[in-house]
């Protein structure tokens, strides 16, 4: 009995696995802003030049000069009225952020400045 339900876990942790394996396969490196990066401009990178069909995994790669821009996770309040909201947002500062992306609507925004007033922020929609 026992290698009969020993072998049917060892498939069922198979399936798991090449499951998982195939889905980290198919994630897709997106560079925000294409050619430019993340710059002035970027809010319509998402539709343009056509609808992104981003995924859960998929990954955002946020690249531009540290000094003059950063990244911040934000809700729709923040979103919405260029602020850090939440209160303990993620903040990146890198130049060169990866982000991977999860199921639902997420907001990102430059804190530095008034870069957000000036159209730098994006929101993504993704898919399962």
């Amino acid at each position: 009995m026992a290698g009969k339900y020993g072998g049917l876990a060892l498939v069922l942790v198979s399936l798991v696995l090449l499951h998982g394996g195939v889905q980290l396969a198919a994630a897709a490196v997106w560079n925000v802003g294409d050619s430019n990066g993340w710059t002035f401009g970027v809010i319509s990178w998402p539709n343009n030049p056509g609808f992104k069909n981003f995924r859960e995994g998929d990954v955002l790669v946020f690249k531009y000069d540290p000094a003059a821009h950063n990244v911040i996770v934000v809700d729709d309040f923040g979103f919405g009225t260029c602020t850090t909201h939440p209160a303990n947002a993620t903040v990146y500062s890198s130049g060169n952020d990866r982000i991977t992306l999860r199921r639902g609507e997420t907001n990102f925004i430059s804190g530095k400045a008034d870069d957000c007033d000036k159209g730098l922020k994006i929101t993504v929609f993704v898919r399962p």
